[in-house]
C-alpha cells in the first residue's frame, strides 16, 4: 500500500474554522472507509491557542452534526508542513498570503485557498469567531461542501 495522502487544514488561530474542516472531513473519509490512506490535520498560521481546544461554539456546531472536535488542539504552522502534507488547504486570502511567503521561502506543497474543492463559488471560509453561532453553522456547510470535492479528486488520485 503506498504512503497515505496528507492533508492539512489552515486558519488564522485553529480553534474554529481549521479544526472544524478536520472533523467534517474526517468523517467523510471514515464514511469512505479511506481512514487508512489518507491523514488529516490542521493548524494556525498564529501562535495565540497553541495547546488549546476548539472555540466552544465551533465543539457545539460540530457536536450538533454528530462531529466531536473536542479532543483537538491548537497548533501552529510549521515549515516543516509544507513538506509533509500533499495538500495545504487554507481558509481565506489571508491565511494564504501568510502560508505563502513561508512556502516562498521554503517551497514545498504549495497552499490553496479550501473552497476551490467547493461548487459555490465562495472563496473564503469567513471566521466565525466575531459573530453569532449561526456563523459557525454557515463555516460547517460550506466546508461539507468542500470536502466532498476535495474527497472526490483524492479518491481519483487514489484509484
Amino acid at each position: 500500500m503506498s504512503e497515505p495522502v496528507k492533508v492539512l487544514f489552515v486558519c488564522l488561530g485553529n480553534i474554529c474554522r481549521s479544526p472544524s474542516a478536520e472533523g467534517v472531513f474526517r468523517t467523510l473519509v471514515e464514511t469512505h472507509g479511506l481512514t487508512e490512506r489518507i491523514h488529516i490535520d490542521s493548524c494556525g498560521t498564529g501562535n495565540w491557542h497553541v495547546g488549546n481546544q476548539p472555540d466552544p461554539r465551533a465543539i457545539e456546531a460540530a457536536n450538533r452534526r454528530g462531529i466531536d472536535i473536542s479532543q483537538l488542539r491548537a497548533r501552529q504552522l510549521d515549515s516543516g508542513d509544507l513538506d509533509t502534507f500533499d495538500y495545504v488547504l487554507v481558509m481565506d486570502r489571508q491565511n494564504l498570503a501568510d502560508v505563502k511567503d513561508i512556502w516562498h521561502q521554503n517551497g514545498g506543497t504549495e497552499p490553496l485557498l479550501f473552497l476551490t474543492f467547493g461548487r459555490s463559488g465562495h472563496q473564503e471560509v469567513p471566521d466565525p469567531y466575531y459573530g453569532g453561532d449561526d456563523g459557525f453553522e454557515t463555516v460547517l456547510d460550506m466546508i461539507h461542501e468542500a470536502g466532498e470535492g476535495l474527497l472526490a479528486e483524492i479518491r481519483g488520485r487514489l484509484a
